[in-house]
């Protein structure tokens, strides 16, 4: 339960809602102000941005840096590869529901607002001269909708004016009454470019008692006893005609308003907790601490945070609950978690709110396998279906790659834009995004073992990715190798013999970073087709060029180097962790893989560490995951303290660099991941434990998930395991390791390999 005795005062410290399309942020002010959002609201339509002179200036450049002429490499590729405009389509706001009660804040007492983790509700209530009033909040994912429940102790006592505003493009804005309810419709267009994405917003007022009357622009409840408002919005993004999304609000809201407010929040309650309710994380006790106010603890924690562990569990639930309410498969096409999420208050958000492919996106699904939340994924397959159309036009277009396969850069929306994104040589031209996205769909069938999703879904991303890089990729110094490419978004200081010496630039060939997501995808292709029995030169292609990639490389520091050549880094600091993607998300480098890339990852890690880097709030979760994999517990927690004490905004949103700053979603989901991770590993064992910090001695996690498909439970004390209890889904084979490689039993045998298991068996681990 996260609760505020105090109301919103800015955007990052409402309490955020929703159904996956649908979003609400509640203010919980006098005069209510509930942002709305809708996923598929972006400011406009498809554009071909591919630069016409890319193909030609393809090879010239690879010449050039090939040849070692950084500076005119560099020059080159932004001058012709670039897109025309440079950025695709970006997130926008939808609007608000202003509730004016006519009650001023100096006469509200006793306020408290709260999220509830387990049920997804919002609550306000507060006392006004000597009446007791309550608003509660619910996104609903069966009903598809967005309920709210207005009431007061004294009988008659609600008195509210309500109106749909938005300040911009709006088309219509009308409010009536039709068989004594009241209605809200606002249409509006996203932007005020050609052919925007259009869309109606509508709202339905059910009073208990009282009367409904209309102004025009508002609808006025007077002397109601409770006021019940069920909310909903339709795009052009989805429907083709307004008529035909305008009957889809009504079809909603009519069935809403028929079942009342009551049921809709039951079915909400029962849809969101069926997923919340899988995992029970316990951290240790915070004591009165954890009794406090959720702004008032996150102050508290800056400089006492061995006080209040429940807050980390907090963080952890909050994650789950972001993702279950940015993330369902709602109607065709679903849209992923952006970079917020799914709440926004700006019509032009930082970065466009756009799908950032570069760590961004990768980082919100994260927690979706471990944390028991592959329910969540769906939307993710969805968006790289439109990406991959997109792609194969791209590939073609920019590389003459024609054979099948699509490429994707460092960015996109929601029509799946797949050209090179802004104008810059650190984060421009990387042609990697596929690959990256690609790890995250092997791993949603690695836990999840459906192989209906593995065929249908699945190996036709995987194929075709891979296909591009067959015909991409180009042989140099005994290698296939990548370029103009860059290592996300870093930047070098170019040497003495390599042009303009001293200028920092980004763009080279063979990043390590790329390397290592060929390694990935590579090997993604070749246990794809050995699950599903395919025999095709998909398959006997990814062999044979996973033996050209490139291996990681150690510098003479002993850390893994990020370029092709022992470059001099322009910020040694930098927030992101590019080239040891092998050690977390990837397993190239993890230490129960290779011992001594795990080394170098760590000297990297802990280089860019000492420089600064966890700059930012999804860098410092990142480097959680990262020293997890580590094994390394105690700077688990330190990096989660750090994570608390700098970046969370008052109602838990991550931050880019502080409370102050820009809000973006990555960061919490990072953070619930690396909770995980330090507490359950399985890319090469089912790792029990395997990053307990020396100050977590005592607590339990319960619904964790592996890869194989086993649900895990375990209770920890003094330290080291008590018991682990872990089930089969699938029948897969059950390889277990106790933290550090204790001993112990399995169902009261010592335990002496790998274990085949049934469906539905429960295997109990106890230390000897």
């Amino acid at each position: 339960m996260s609760i505020f005795r105090r109301r919103a005062n800015n955007f990052t410290s409402t309490l955020p809602i929703g159904n996956g399309r649908l979003g609400a942020s509640i203010w919980g002010t006098a005069i209510e102000n509930i942002t709305l959002n809708e996923n598929s609201i972006w400011s406009g339509p498809f554009i071909n941005r591919v630069n016409p002179n890319a193909y030609a200036a393809l090879w010239p450049v690879r010449t050039l840096l090939a040849e070692g002429n950084i500076s005119k490499g560099n020059d080159l590729t932004l001058d012709d590869m670039v897109g025309i405009p440079d950025s695709p389509q970006s997130y926008s706001a939808l609007g608000a529901l202003r509730l004016d009660f006519g009650h001023e804040e100096a006469w509200v007492q006793n306020y408290k607002r709260w999220l509830d983790l387990s049920t997804g509700v919002v609550g306000v209530e507060y006392g006004y001269k000597g009446v007791g009033f309550r608003r509660e909040y619910v996104a609903s994912y069966p009903d598809g909708v967005v309920g709210m429940r207005l009431s007061s102790s004294r009988a008659g006592g609600v008195d509210v004016v309500c109106e749909l505003v938005r300040d911009r493009w709006v088309v219509g804005n009308t409010a009536t009454v039709v068989d004594g309810h009241g209605v809200l419709a606002l249409t509006a267009n996203a932007s005020d470019q050609a052919d925007p994405i259009r869309f109606t917003a509508g709202a339905r007022f059910v009073a208990d008692g009282g009367r409904i009357v209309s102004n025009g622009t508002a609808v006025v409840v007077r002397g109601a006893s409770t006021v019940d408002i069920f909310f909903d919005t339709e795009t052009s993004y989805r429907y083709s005609s307004q008529a035909e999304w305008q009957a889809e609000i009504t079809k909603k809201l009519d069935a809403a308003s028929r079942a009342g407010y009551v049921a809709v929040k039951e079915n909400a309650i029962a849809d969101y907790s069926a997923l919340s309710g899988r995992v029970d994380l316990n951290l240790g006790s915070s004591g009165s601490a954890g009794n406090l106010p959720t702004d008032t603890r996150l102050v508290n924690f800056r400089t006492d945070p061995d006080s209040d562990p429940e807050l980390v569990s907090l963080m952890f639930n909050f994650g789950r609950h972001s993702l279950i309410s940015s993330s369902r498969a709602s109607e065709s096409p679903a849209l992923p978690a952006n970079l917020q999420g799914l709440w926004n208050q700006d019509f032009d958000p930082a970065w466009g709110g756009r799908f950032t492919i570069d760590i961004n996106l990768e980082m919100n699904y994260w927690p979706a396998e471990v944390t028991n939340l592959a329910d969540t994924f769906s939307p993710f397959i969805d968006l790289m279906d439109i990406v991959k159309s997109r792609g194969l036009d791209v590939a073609e277009s920019m590389y003459h790659c024609s054979n099948g396969g699509y490429v994707l850069h460092h960015n996109t929306d929601l029509w799946g834009d797949a050209a090179p994104v802004d104008n810059g040589t650190e984060w421009t031209m990387w042609p990697m995004g596929a690959a990256w996205l690609s790890a995250n769909l092997i791993e949603h069938y690695r836990f999840t073992r459906d192989e209906t999703i593995l065929r249908a879904r699945i190996w036709p991303l995987l194929q075709s990715a891979a296909r591009f890089y067959y015909c991409y990729l180009f042989p140099f110094e005994g290698y296939y190798i990548t370029g103009p490419s860059i290592s996300p978004e870093a930047a070098f200081i170019i040497p003495g013999d390599m042009s303009i010496a001293g200028n920092e630039e980004g763009i080279d060939i063979a990043p390590t970073m790329d390397n290592s997501l060929l390694y990935e995808l590579f090997q993604s292709v070749i246990e794809t087709c050995e699950i599903l029995k395919i025999n095709t030169t998909d398959c006997t292609n990814a062999t044979s060029y996973l033996a050209k990639i490139k291996p990681p490389q150690i510098g003479s520091s002993g850390r893994i180097l990020e370029w092709r050549l022992d470059y001099e880094e322009a910020d040694p600091g930098h927030r992101h962790m590019s080239p040891i993607f092998g050690l977390f998300p990837g397993y190239q480098l993890a230490p129960l893989v290779n011992e001594t890339l795990a080394a170098a990852a760590k000297a990297f890690l802990d280089w860019r560490i000492a420089h600064g880097s966890g700059s930012t709030g999804w860098s410092r979760t990142w480097t959680m995951n990262l020293y997890a994999r580590l094994l390394d517990g105690d700077q688990v927690w330190n990096h989660t303290q750090i994570y608390l004490q700098r970046f969370p905004s008052p109602n838990l949103w991550n931050t880019d660099s502080g409370p102050d700053t820009v809000f973006q979603i990555d960061g919490n989901f990072g953070f619930t991941s690396g909770i995980a991770e330090m507490l359950l590993q399985s890319y090469e064992k089912v790792h029990l434990l395997p990053a307990l910090p020396t100050a977590v001695p005592k607590g339990h996690v319960f619904g964790l998930m592996t890869r194989g498909n086993f649900v895990v439970d375990m209770v920890w004390e003094g330290g080291v395991l008590s018991e682990a209890n872990i089930t089969s889904r699938s029948g897969s084979v059950l390889d277990i390791r106790v933290q550090g490689g204790v001993d112990f039993t399995v169902n009261g045998e010592g335990y002496t390999g790998p274990i085949g298991t049934n469906i539905g068996k429960v295997y109990t681990v106890v230390p000897v």
